[in-house]
């Protein structure tokens, strides 16, 4: 069996960076975690809160510290820093080999997309975004690690991409479109579903957006892990 991880992340048009932040850690019991938070507004203040609530996650997770507990304080450190004044939405997605299972963590309005067995399933819950108030809690759900679990978790960019034009974006039934088709891998989830909200925007995001997609596959080589990133770069101006 083997996890894989795919983020595929933009920012909106004309800004001057992303204010999401996505990181992926390694457990320090085993496994990995993805941390993703979109901070409230767009660009650098953006940036500065997504940023601080995904350090105070990586900080407690490293520690040792259960997810929805670190969730909690991260969420009162933005509190406490900002007075409630600024929110950020938080996922968290953990696999953990100690307990063999997935762990869902979401501070998010936008649902997370899951598929096992072939049928697609979405927790759409009321979640409240971090740093709203004190005692914000998240909601967790825990799925077996098993070949074949596909989940998606995303900012709201992705959600409401075309919509100024009128159009919407229908994340669940393209995550089944690609499904359907021959055994994609993540980044291909990723990708197809970041180009199909460009194109709804006209190729101008009106938003950052992020996308997470991590799959459950059969093993299918050595045992070694590996990670690669791809960084786009316009300019290195001084």
């Amino acid at each position: 069996m083997e996890v894989q991880i795919a983020i595929s992340k933009t920012r909106k048009y004309a800004a001057s960076e992303s204010g999401d932040t996505a990181e992926v850690i390694e457990r320090p019991n085993g496994g990995m975690s993805v941390v993703l938070a979109d901070g409230q507004s767009s660009g650098k203040g953006a940036k500065w809160v997504s940023s601080l609530v995904v350090r105070k996650v990586i900080q407690f997770l490293a520690d040792g510290v259960r997810d929805g507990a670190a969730a909690r304080a991260a969420s009162d450190a933005l509190y406490t820093e900002r007075g409630g004044r600024v929110t950020a939405t938080l996922n968290i997605l953990s696999a953990d080999l100690q307990t063999g299972t997935l762990v869902i963590t979401r501070n998010n309005p936008a649902p997370v997309v899951i598929s096992y067995n072939g049928k697609i399933k979405l927790l759409a819950e009321k979640s409240d975004a971090v740093g709203l108030h004190r005692e914000i809690r998240p909601m967790i759900s825990e799925i077996p690690l098993e070949p074949g679990l596909t989940v998606v978790v995303y900012t709201d960019g992705l959600v409401h991409a075309g919509s100024y034009f009128g159009d919407s974006m229908d994340v669940p039934t393209c995550v089944k479109v690609e499904l359907d088709s021959e055994d994609p891998s993540p980044e291909s989830i990723a990708d197809s579903l970041m180009s199909h909200a460009l194109k709804l925007d006209r190729g101008k995001p009106r938003d950052d957006i992020s996308i997470v997609v991590l799959r459950v596959l059969s093993h299918r080589g050595d045992l070694i892990r590996r990670m690669s990133v791809r960084l786009p770069v316009n300019s290195l101006g001084k």
